[in-house]
């Protein structure tokens, strides 16, 4: 049974790890993309917590600022949130 154990917690870390480097590489824009629209990153930024979201599009509107509209999720009344 603890083997058992030991192997999912392994599994668990290994999708949390995965999943964060996917939105991490997303926001701080490693690959430098030209715009914030990725599918993907979208999709896990909608999943995050609040804080999360509000300092995933913080570092959006840093990177890309006025040169883009933002993407879902970081959209507000008048432009970024």
């Amino acid at each position: 049974m603890s083997r058992f154990l030991v192997i999912l917690l392994l599994c668990l870390v290994f999708v949390a790890g995965s999943v964060g480097y996917r939105y991490l590489s997303w926001v701080l824009n490693w690959q430098g993309a030209e715009t914030p629209f990725d599918e993907v990153g979208i999709s896990l930024h909608s999943y995050m917590p609040g804080f999360v979201q509000d300092w995933g599009c913080a570092k959006l509107k840093e990177e890309f600022g006025d040169r883009t509209m933002p993407p879902y999720g970081c959209r507000g009344d008048s432009g970024w949130r």
